[in-house]
């Protein structure tokens, strides 16, 4: 038996088809141009972005340098006003001292004038015979070394009464006082004086306490009244001597 080989006939390429392939091929080229444009859109836009990012960091960076420049030149000027706001203050506070000074000079040259009139004759009731009365005391040494002022002092042959003046009249004052009549029986050793030192403490006002203060210090305490003055002391009382 012949077996024949049947076989479809092979359809070759056409005129057709060729022009679908190229058709195809045209498309796709289309396509990947258009991604391609789209692609290079995109790396533009990126690069305008990026270029524009870098545009406002550097201005972000020339603003933060002329805000900091500017926040150290207010800060140089803050500080020169507080500088020159501290030194008027201390001035002022200076000023205000000086003239606090003067006028507690003035008030206790006030409470002196009212107190030296009657103070030798009140102390001498009491059993004192001073002879002799001075104000503002200097004590020095022959080379002009300043020792000790005294505000009030109440003389005679056997003793000598210094008396501290203060318009108000402080434990700060007593304390002063105590070391003013060291300095005092110092002295008066140095130069041969053998008379005893006590001491007296004066105020037109005296606060409460400062006077317990006063006579456990051993001072007689000198206080206004009214146009005159009054010496206290409690019962018993006997002044320290130095």
């Amino acid at each position: 038996m012949i077996t024949e080989d049947i076989r479809e006939p092979q359809m070759g390429l056409t005129f057709e088809k060729v022009w679908a392939m190229f058709q195809e091929t045209d498309r796709k080229m289309r396509e990947t141009d258009r991604i391609l444009q789209e692609t290079i859109a995109q790396m533009r836009e990126t690069d305008r972005i990026v270029r524009e990012t870098d545009r406002q960091m550097q201005e972000t960076d020339r603003q933060i340098k002329e805000m900091t420049k500017e926040t150290d030149r207010q800060m140089r000027e803050t500080d020169r006003q507080i500088k020159e706001m501290t030194k008027e203050t201390d001035r002022q506070m200076r000023e205000t001292d000086r003239k606090i000074g003067k006028l507690g000079d003035r008030l206790g040259d006030l409470v002196e004038h009212i107190i030296a009139p009657n103070l030798l004759e009140k102390f001498n009731k009491l059993g004192f015979s001073f002879g002799k009365i001075g104000s503002n005391v200097c004590y020095k040494r022959p080379n002009g070394e300043f020792i000790a002022e005294v505000d009030i002092l109440l003389e005679n042959g056997d003793t000598v009464l210094a008396v501290e003046v203060k318009s108000k009249l402080s434990v700060s004052d007593v304390r002063e006082h105590t070391e003013r009549m060291k300095k005092l029986r110092a002295y008066a050793d140095e130069h041969g004086d053998a008379r005893c030192f006590i001491g007296a403490a004066a105020g037109a006002i005296i606060p409460e306490g400062v006077k317990p203060f006063a006579y456990k210090s051993g001072f007689y305490v000198i206080e206004q009244s009214g146009d005159t003055i009054k010496i206290e002391a409690p019962q018993g009382f006997v002044p320290r001597k130095w």
